[in-house]
């Protein structure tokens, strides 16, 4: 039996199929996957980055079948900026928690003047859902409740979708990586409760953004709340040796990644700050920025 993952289309069943985008990149890994639900009737999940091909193949997919409805998880580009050409081909409503800035955390809505997106997927920043979807509604597809659950931390806005016991994730659990956490996009403790939530479905199979199927949700999910509380001790036990920069905690900590990698591990690491600075274990020589220099507030 072919992996999964060496296949640009996948059949899971008659009802479900993964396309994958052919836009593979140090932050996409293979590429974006997109996934078209359905027999009669299609539902379209993360239409996927703006490209003409990536397009072509999802029609053919669909072939003569009505597009019901496109579901946005979240609004980088590489999952949303294909679904306005869908949405015009087929005539088919975008749907999503809402605009690139919904959702955020109060603390990324007071930071954001000072913070900047360096190092992020690409916002894109044009988003507009013609329908908005909030946590907890429900559509029926192909017979079955789809449930759209509110996730956020990868970004303000992303949504989960769980059909059948099967998790559309997003951006928010992978199996290849962590989720990145951008502020003021992404927010780490909203990530850690997203996780919790999650804990509390039934869940059977986990079908995220980027990568292969996850085949044990609950375990994966625990991992990646493990390793966000390892990576926060690690930034405390750095900070005893005195303040620095999230750049310089990056450095320090993360040895072993390719350095295209380096950009996305500093703001995951600026995001475990904001976050230590929030709950007032951390203070600043300044603004809270990526130039900031952190110290222990016992320091």
């Amino acid at each position: 039996m072919s992996n999964p993952e060496d296949l640009l289309i996948c059949a899971f069943s008659d009802c479900l199929v993964r396309l994958r985008a052919q836009n593979a990149s140090p932050m996409t890994y293979s590429g974006t996957n997109t996934y078209i639900l359905g027999r009669d009737t299609v539902t379209v999940i993360d239409p996927g980055p703006d490209d003409s091909r990536h397009l072509t193949e999802i029609l053919d997919i669909i072939s003569e079948r009505p597009v019901t409805r496109i579901l946005v998880t979240h609004s980088h580009r590489d999952h949303s900026a294909l679904a306005l050409r869908l949405s015009h081909e087929t005539g088919a409503p975008v749907l999503a928690f809402g605009t690139s800035e919904a959702g955020r955390s109060d603390i990324m809505r007071r930071l954001a003047p000072q913070l900047n997106a360096e190092g992020g997927e690409g916002v894109d920043v044009s988003f507009h859902p013609d329908q908005i979807l909030s946590d907890g509604a429900s559509i029926t597809v192909d017979g079955s409740e789809l449930l759209a659950i509110h996730t956020p931390g990868h970004m303000g806005n992303h949504m989960c979708f769980l059909w059948n016991g099967t998790l559309f994730s997003g951006d928010h659990i992978m199996g290849w990586a962590s989720s990145l956490i951008s502020p003021p996009d992404g927010d780490l403790n909203d990530f850690l409760a997203s996780c919790r939530k999650l804990l509390t479905l039934p869940l059977d199979l986990i079908l995220p953004g980027h990568g292969a199927p996850i085949l044990s949700p609950e375990m994966r999910v625990n991992q990646l709340i493990t390793h966000r509380d390892t990576r926060t001790k690690a930034l405390l036990e750095a900070l005893k040796a005195g303040p620095a920069t999230p750049r310089a905690l990056t450095e320090k900590l993360y040895t072993d990644i390719p350095s295209a990698l380096l950009p996305a591990a500093e703001r995951n690491v600026l995001a475990h700050l904001i976050a230590l600075y929030a709950e007032a274990r951390l203070t600043t020589n300044g603004p809270v920025n990526a130039t900031a220099i952190f110290s222990l507030r016992d320091q």
